[in-house]
């Protein structure tokens, strides 16, 4: 996607694009070995499926609360501290994570980790304000992009790391948060000029005050539902993607890293390449529409695949999954004013929080229930189908019919 939707902006843009690459990366590089490590420490391969969610829960917990604070911090000092101090604490997380001599000290990390990862809010926020409205859908597919071609090294670092040692990726994920604090303490320019900012109230920055912004009018409402149904299905992956293949393909740590590289590249090809493409001709909520519709289609043929190489080609539709989530983006921010966008989108994180909390305990206790001699589900694929029907439900929603957007809304009070 040319960088011409950003004119005047290259500077920032770059710099968004290569931290959210640097700090996917190092996310992604934990996650053929977190479950892994989980294991060891668990002894057995469902209980670790239960854990695994439990803490992907607890992380999605930490958003749930910081991110509404955080969004409204940075409509307040602005987006570039937020940034900052988040990519110096996830190196930190990474350390605390890569010493962790139990189940404690991971649980510890990953409550870190929920709390500066939700400065994500801050970089949907940055893009809102040097992007046009039109553009937003594009732009947002450049961040997509740019998170999916991190997670296409990502996992394939930690798969070839994680042979050697399950110590090494988290090393190594700590090096590249480094890295991304070091390159935006030296080029990173603010996007937000005081004149533009809002005061910060804690009636708007706790999650409870950020839903009263999305209950402000019927489309911010619907948007909303679609967003929490879209993370809720989505978690199924973190939750038991690493121990089903495992399970019942067999495959290694390796094999694994570099099918999650394999998925990244596809999403990055979505985002990157076809989102503006598009929504040229369908517009942001047929666009929103058609990647839920594939996503779904997708990620049942994954649940029903017999063997591993069917699983991989249902990938193929399942990467379309990709148009949904910009557009999205796109079609919330033109609902708020201008000085509103760090607190839309920490609303925004806090409904996928809400989905990121039960979504991992519930698929994890049905993976846990469908494997095994004693199983209780029958078929070891069942959460994929559920999360299937979950995002056809997501397209249904999308679907009612959405008013005029707001370009320029007013602030209210308070």
């Amino acid at each position: 996607m040319p960088f011409s939707i950003l004119a005047g902006h290259k500077a920032a843009i770059i710099f968004i694009l290569v931290s959210a690459v640097l700090d996917i990366i190092a996310m992604g590089i934990v996650i053929p070995v977190l479950p892994k490590l989980i294991e060891e420490f668990a002894g057995s391969n469902a209980r670790a499926g239960v854990i695994n969610g439990a803490f992907v829960a607890l992380w999605a917990a930490m958003q749930f609360l910081a991110s509404p604070v955080i969004g409204s911090i940075s409509d307040r000092y602005g987006r570039r501290p937020v940034l900052l101090l988040s990519t110096a604490g996830l190196a930190i997380d990474y350390v605390l994570m890569a010493v962790a001599p139990n189940l404690w000290w991971l649980a510890l990390g990953r409550i870190l980790a929920g709390v500066t990862s939700a400065s994500f809010t801050t970089i949907y926020a940055y893009m809102a304000d040097i992007t046009a409205p039109e553009n937003r859908a594009r732009a947002y597919g450049l961040i997509g992009a740019a998170f999916s071609g991190g997670f296409v090294a990502g996992p394939l670092l930690g798969g070839v790391m994680g042979e050697i040692s399950p110590r090494a990726p988290f090393w190594l994920a700590a090096a590249l948060s480094g890295l991304a604090f070091l390159y935006g303490w030296l080029v990173l320019p603010e996007s937000l000029p005081p004149e533009r900012r809002m005061g910060f109230s804690w009636k708007r920055a706790n999650p409870f005050g950020a839903f009263r912004m999305l209950a402000r009018s019927r489309d911010l409402g619907v948007l909303a539902g679609v967003n929490f149904l879209l993370h809720f299905a989505h978690h199924v992956f973190s939750a038991v993607f690493v121990l089903y293949a495992g399970q019942r393909y067999g495959w290694s740590l390796w094999e694994v890293g570099i099918l999650l590289s394999f998925v990244g590249a596809l999403d990055a090809a979505v985002q990157g390449l076809l989102v503006g493409r598009v929504t040229k001709h369908y517009g942001d909520r047929r666009t929103m529409i058609i990647g839920l519709v594939f996503g779904a289609l997708g990620i049942a043929a994954m649940g029903l695949a017999p063997n591993g190489w069917i699983f991989v080609l249902a990938m193929l539709p399942n990467a379309l999954w990709g148009l949904a989530m910009p557009t999205l983006q796109a079609l919330m921010t033109g609902l708020v004013s201008e000085r509103e966008q760090g607190q839309l989108q920490g609303a925004n994180m806090s409904v996928s929080s809400i989905a990121g909390v039960a979504s991992p305990i519930f698929f994890g206790s049905v993976y846990a229930l469908s494997v095994g001699e004693e199983a209780v589900i029958p078929f070891i694929g069942t959460a994929f189908l559920i999360a299937a029907a979950v995002l056809m439900a997501g397209a249904f929603l999308g679907a009612a019919p959405l008013g005029r957007p707001i370009r320029q809304a007013q602030v209210p009070p308070g």
